[in-house]
C-alpha cells in the first residue's frame, strides 16, 4: 500500500460556482466557509441535537473536542456519503499520516482499504482511541471462528485473555508477517524463558528459541496440553525429535535426517510403496521437500497434518480450479466445502487427473443418481459426435470446477448446450 504523496484534500464548495481548498489543519482557524461566529460545532448541533449526546462520551475525536465538524464535514455539498470532505481513509490520513508510511510487511484489510470506521467512531465512543468496542470484543467481530476459538479452548494462552493488541498491531506491521508486534521468536521469548531449565527439558534441549513457535504451538489456545496444536504428529507428542532430526547437541540441530519421501518412509512405508506404485503419482511427492509440502511435520490444526485446510493447500498449486469454484453459478459441494479428496487421490492414482474412481461415471455416481438425472446415454460406447476419438461422459456436458452457468453447464442453456452435438436441431 503506497501513502498519498499529499496531504491536501480538494473539497467542492457550491459557493459562486468557485472551488475552495483545504489542508489536513483544522479549518476552524480559517473558517474557510465563513460560518457563525463561535464554536463550528455549536452551530451543528442547532440542527444536529442528537449529536449533544455524543459530546458527552468520555472520548472525543480530536477535532470534534475542537468544534473543527468542517476539517472532515463540507458544510455545503459532497459526493462522498455524510458531506465527507473526501473518502473516509483519505480524511483520516491527513492526519495520521504516520499511519500509512512505509511499505509494511503486513496490513490490515480494512485499514488497507481504508474503512477506518469499522473500528473507530468518528466523533465519540466510550472506549480509549474511539474504538467502536473495547479489546478483543471489536476483533471477534470480523475474525468469528477466531474468537470462538479462544472461547472454547481446554487450555487459554494469557496474552490472548488479555487482548488482542498484545500480539498484533490493529493497523499494519513494518516487519513480521500477520500483524505481529515483533517476528517470532522474539514475541514469544518476551513472555518465555529460553534459559529455564524446565523450557529446556520439555523441549529436549533443541534450541527452539531460534525456531518458529507456532510450527508447534497454537498461539490462540488449544485442546491439547502444551497449547500444541490440536492434531500432533506422533514423534512430536513422544517428545521424540531425533526421530526426524539430528542431536540437539549438533552443529545443526534442526537439519533433518533425510530429505523428501525418505525420511517419512520409515514410518508411513505402506502409504510411500502404494503412491510409488500407481502409474501416476502426485508430483508434491517427489521432490526435495516431499510431504511436507502438503503436510506439517510437527502439529496443525487440520485434519491429516495438512499445513492449512484442503483448498487452500491445494491452491497453492491448483488456484486455477479452486478459483474457477468462487466465479461459478452453482456450487460443486465437494469443491466449495474443500474436499478435493472427495474426487482426487493425494498421493498417487491409477487413473487420469489423480481420480479416485477408473472412470467419469463411476465417480460422479458416488453422489449423484445419474441414471435418474438424464435418459441420455453416456458411457465408454457411446461415441461423442464432435471428436470421434472420445467418449460421452459426464464432463462432456458439465465442468467439474463449475462454471458461469448453471449445473456448471458450459453454455448458458440446455438448449445451446444441446445443439453443440444435435446441430440438425439448431434453430
Amino acid at each position: 500500500m503506497r501513502p498519498v504523496k499529499s496531504r491536501l484534500l480538494w473539497v467542492f464548495m457550491v459557493a459562486a460556482t468557485s472551488f475552495a481548498i483545504f489542508a489536513g489543519a483544522p479549518v476552524e482557524a480559517t473558517n474557510d466557509f465563513r460560518l457563525k461566529q463561535g464554536s463550528i460545532t455549536k452551530v451543528c448541533v442547532e440542527c444536529h441535537e442528537e449529536f449533544a449526546e455524543i459530546l458527552k462520551r468520555p472520548f472525543l475525536h480530536t477535532p470534534v473536542s475542537k468544534g473543527e465538524c468542517a476539517g472532515c464535514h463540507n458544510p455545503h455539498t459532497s459526493k462522498h456519503e455524510n458531506l465527507l470532505a473526501a473518502d473516509s481513509g483519505e480524511i483520516c490520513q491527513s492526519c495520521h499520516e504516520e499511519m500509512f508510511e512505509g511499505e509494511p510487511e503486513s496490513a490490515h484489510q480494512v485499514f488497507v482499504e481504508g474503512k477506518c470506521f469499522s473500528c473507530h467512531d468518528p466523533h465519540g465512543a466510550g472506549n480509549k482511541n474511539n474504538l467502536i468496542r473495547s479489546g478483543s470484543d471489536l476483533c471477534v467481530e470480523c475474525h468469528k471462528a477466531l474468537g470462538e476459538q479462544i472461547a472454547t479452548s481446554k487450555f487459554e494462552h494469557d496474552p490472548v485473555t488479555d487482548g488482542c493488541v498484545g500480539c498484533h498491531n490493529p493497523h499494519t506491521s513494518k516487519n513480521s508477517a500477520n500483524l505481529l508486534v515483533d517476528a517470532q521468536p522474539s514475541l514469544c521469548l518476551d513472555c518465555h524463558d529460553a534459559g529455564d531449565s524446565s523450557f529446556r527439558q520439555v523441549h529436549k534441549n533443541y534450541p527452539v528459541q531460534k525456531a518458529r513457535c507456532t510450527a508447534c504451538h497454537d498461539p490462540h489456545g488449544s485442546n491439547t496440553a502444551g497449547l500444541l496444536f490440536d492434531n500432533v504428529h506422533e514423534p512430536v507428542a513422544e517428545r521424540a525429535c531425533g526421530e526426524c532430526h539430528a542431536k540437539p547437541t549438533s552443529s545443526s540441530p534442526f537439519a533433518l535426517k533425510d530429505v523428501g519421501l525418505e525420511i517419512c518412509e520409515g514410518c508411513h512405508y505402506d502409504m510411500v510403496v502404494d503412491a510409488l506404485n500407481k502409474s501416476s503419482v502426485h508430483w508434491p511427492l517427489l521432490d526435495d521437500r516431499g510431504c511436507i509440502n502438503c503436510h506439517a511435520p510437527h502439529a496443525s490444526k487440520e485434519d491429516f497434518l495438512l499445513k492449512a485446510p484442503q483448498s487452500e493447500v491445494c491452491s497453492q498449486c491448483h488456484a486455477d480450479a479452486v478459483q474457477r469454484q468462487t466465479r461459478s453459478r452453482t456450487g460443486h459441494p465437494p469443491v466449495a466445502k474443500g474436499e478435493c479428496n472427495e474426487c482426487h487421490a493425494p498421493h498417487g492414482s491409477d487413473n487420469p487427473f489423480l481420480t479416485n474412481e477408473s472412470t467419469e461415471i463411476e465417480l460422479c455416481a458416488k453422489c449423484h443418481e445419474w441414471q435418474t438425472h438424464s435418459t441420455h446415454p453416456i458411457g465408454e460406447e457411446v461415441v461423442d459426435p464432435r471428436n470421434a476419438n472420445v467418449t460421452l461422459q459426464c464432463s462432456s456436458c458439465h465442468r467439474t470446477h463449475g462454471t458461469e452457468y448453471e449445473h456448471f453447464l458450459y453454455f448458458q442453456t440446455k438448449d445451446e448446450t444441446c445443439i453443440q452435438c444435435h446441430a440438425n436441431l439448431r434453430r
